[in-house]
C-alpha cells in the first residue's frame, strides 16, 4: 500500500469506514454538515481523500501538487475547532485550487516550465477566504500550457485524463480541476474562465461550474509572472462543484477580496429573480445563427425541452422579444474574439509568426472571427477604447434584454468531451464534431462561440449536468443570466437539481 493509505487504515475508525465512500462524494455543503455533527472527523475524511488520491489520481492525473503534511495540521485544526463547537461554512472540508492560484508554499507555473520554480510566498485572495471558511487545502489541480487549450497538459505535470473516459480530454483550462470534484478528489475547486476554461471542464464531466459576473471575484494573486497587479481583462475566478448549492456558498464567501476596493466598497448580491423553478422566464437558444446544430446540440436543444417542461417553463425564443433588441450574434463574436485577443502582448516583430501576422492583418476581411482574433493583439489604443465601448453598449442591450426574461439556457460546446489530441500547434488543430450529416473537423478557434457568449459583457453563467449521450458522456448546458444577478442563474441550477432535472453522478470505477 501507499503511505497514505496506510496513514488511513491507521487514522480512520472502523465503525466510519462505511460512510466515507459516500460522503466523499457529498457535496461540501453536507460534508460541512458530517463534520459538525460528528458523524465523520476532519483527519479522517482527509485521510480517506488522499487515500483515493493515491489510488485512482495516476489514472487520471488530476491532482498534481499537493501538501500533505498543511493539510492534516488543517484537519487537526479544524477538528480542535469543531470540538469547540465553533462553526464554518466548509470547516474541515478538503478541497483544491486550479494550479494558477498562488498557495503559500505550493509552485505556480501555469504548466510552463520556465515558471516551475516559482514557488508563492503569500495565498491568494482567494485561497485566503476559504482557507477562512474552514476549508483544508489539499493541493493544486492541473492545467494546459499557459491556460491555453481546452485540454490539459503540459512539459510538467503530463496530462489529465477524463474519469469518464481516460481516453478523452476533462477540457481546459481548468480540466484537473473539473476531473477532481468528479473523481471524488476535491468537494470543491476554483478555477478561471475566459473562454468557457470553467464551463466546458464542467460539462465535459458532469459537473457544476460558475463563471461570475466581470469583476464580481477579484482575481488577484494568480498566475505569472508573480506580484502583478494589473488583472486580465475579461477573465473571472469561480467555483467548480458537485452541487449548485455549494457555487453559492463559494461565491458569497468570494465576494469583497479586492485588498483596495474593499476599504470602501462592497458588494451584496442581489437575490435570485425568482424561487419558484416555474416562475423562470427562460429563453432557449441552442443554434448559432448560420451554423447547423451539431448532434451534441440537437442532444442538448431536445433534453432542455424536456427539463423546462418537465418544470412548467414554457420556453422563450428571440422572436418572443421586441423587435430589434436581440444582438448580431456573429458580430459580437467576433468583438469577443478581438478583446480576448488583445489581452494577450503583441508578438515580437521581427519573429516569423509576427511577419505571418502582418501578412494576414493586410489581407484578411474585417468580418473574419479570425482575422478579428488576430487583429486583437495589434490593436492601438484608440481602437481598444472604440471596441471596449461596444462592449458596454452590449452590455446595456444586455440588460434591457433581461427586462423581458430571466435566462438564456445555451449549450456550452458543440460537442461533448474528445479525444486527447496533444499534437500542437492547436492553431492547426481540428476537433471531430458529429452532425447529422456525418463529422466534420472544426478548427480550434471554431468552438467557442457558446463559451464566449456571456464572457463579452461580463454576464454570469452557470453549467449544469443534463445526463449522459449515447456513448456515456456527460452533457451540460449554461444558464446565463443579467450582469450581477449570479444568484439566478445559480438558483436556477439548484432548483433543477432538486427537481431531479440536474444531477451529478459518479463516474463509473471511481465509487467507493
Amino acid at each position: 500500500m501507499t503511505h497514505a493509505l496506510d496513514i488511513a487504515a491507521d487514522i480512520i475508525a472502523p465503525d466510519r469506514s462505511a460512510d466515507l465512500p459516500a460522503l466523499v462524494f457529498a457535496p461540501a455543503h453536507e460534508q460541512a454538515r458530517a463534520l459538525a455533527e460528528g458523524r465523520v472527523s476532519a483527519v479522517e475524511l482527509l485521510a480517506y481523500t488522499l487515500a483515493r488520491i493515491d489510488r485512482l489520481n495516476p489514472v487520471i492525473n488530476a491532482v498534481i501538487v499537493r501538501d500533505d503534511t498543511s493539510a492534516y495540521a488543517a484537519a487537526r485544526a479544524a477538528d480542535a475547532a469543531l470540538a469547540r463547537g465553533e462553526r464554518k461554512p466548509l470547516l474541515g472540508v478538503p478541497i483544491t485550487f486550479k494550479e494558477n492560484f498562488d498557495v503559500a508554499g505550493l509552485v505556480t507555473s501555469v504548466g510552463d516550465p520556465a515558471w516551475a520554480d516559482n514557488r508563492a510566498q503569500v495565498d491568494a485572495p482567494a485561497v485566503t477566504a476559504l482557507r477562512e471558511a474552514g476549508a483544508v487545502v489539499i493541493g493544486k489541480t492541473n492545467v494546459p500550457l499557459a491556460l491555453a487549450d481546452l485540454q490539459s497538459f503540459n512539459a510538467i505535470y503530463g496530462t489529465t485524463n477524463n474519469p469518464w473516459n481516460l481516453a478523452h480530454t476533462p477540457g481546459g483550462s481548468s480540466g484537473g480541476s473539473a476531473a477532481a470534484v468528479a473523481a471524488g478528489f476535491s468537494a470543491l475547486d476554483l478555477g478561471t474562465d475566459i473562454g468557457g476554461s470553467i464551463r466546458i471542464p464542467a460539462h465535459f464531466t458532469g459537473t457544476f461550474g460558475h463563471k461570475p459576473s466581470y469583476g464580481l471575484v477579484y482575481n488577484g494573486g494568480l498566475g505569472v509572472p508573480p506580484g502583478k497587479q494589473s488583472l486580465r481583462d475579461l477573465s473571472v475566478a469561480g467555483p467548480l462543484a458537485r452541487s449548485a448549492q455549494d457555487l453559492e456558498l463559494a461565491l458569497t464567501l468570494l465576494l469583497n477580496r479586492d485588498p483596495q476596493a474593499n476599504k470602501t466598497w462592497r458588494a451584496e448580491l442581489p437575490a435570485p429573480r425568482q424561487h419558484r423553478l416555474r416562475d423562470f422566464r427562460v429563453l432557449l437558444l441552442t443554434q448559432w445563427p448560420g451554423q447547423d446544430r451539431s448532434e451534441s446540440e440537437q442532444w442538448v436543444h431536445d433534453r432542455l425541452v424536456a427539463v423546462v417542461q418537465a418544470a412548467g417553463i414554457t420556453p422563450l425564443t428571440i422572436e418572443d422579444l421586441p423587435d430589434g433588441l436581440w444582438p448580431d450574434l456573429p458580430a459580437t463574436h467576433r468583438l469577443y474574439r478581438s478583446l480576448l485577443t488583445a489581452t494577450r502582448p503583441a508578438p515580437r516583430p521581427d519573429t516569423p509568426h509576427a511577419k505571418a501576422e502582418a501578412q494576414a492583418l493586410r489581407e484578411g476581411s474585417d468580418d473574419s472571427d479570425e482575422i478579428a482574433g488576430r487583429r486583437g493583439p495589434h490593436l492601438t489604443h484608440g481602437e481598444w477604447l472604440e471596441k471596449n465601448e461596444a462592449r458596454m453598449q452590449l452590455r446595456q442591450r444586455w440588460s434591457r434584454i433581461f427586462e423581458h426574461i430571466d435566462l438564456v439556457l445555451t449549450p456550452n460546446l458543440v460537442t461533448t468531451a474528445f479525444r486527447h489530441d496533444p499534437n500542437p500547434p492547436k492553431q492547426t488543430r481540428t476537433i471531430p464534431v458529429s452532425y447529422a450529416d456525418g463529422v466534420r473537423q472544426l478548427g480550434f478557434f471554431e468552438l467557442f462561440n457558446w463559451a464566449g457568449l456571456p464572457v463579452l459583457p461580463g454576464l454570469p453563467a452557470t453549467a449544469f449536468p443534463l445526463g449522459l449521450d449515447a456513448l456515456g458522456l456527460p452533457v451540460g448546458a449554461q444558464a446565463i443570466g443579467p450582469f450581477l444577478e449570479d444568484l439566478t442563474p445559480i438558483r436556477f441550477a439548484h432548483l433543477l437539481q432538486q427537481a431531479g432535472l440536474s444531477q451529478f453522478v459518479v463516474p463509473p470505477g471511481f465509487a467507493g
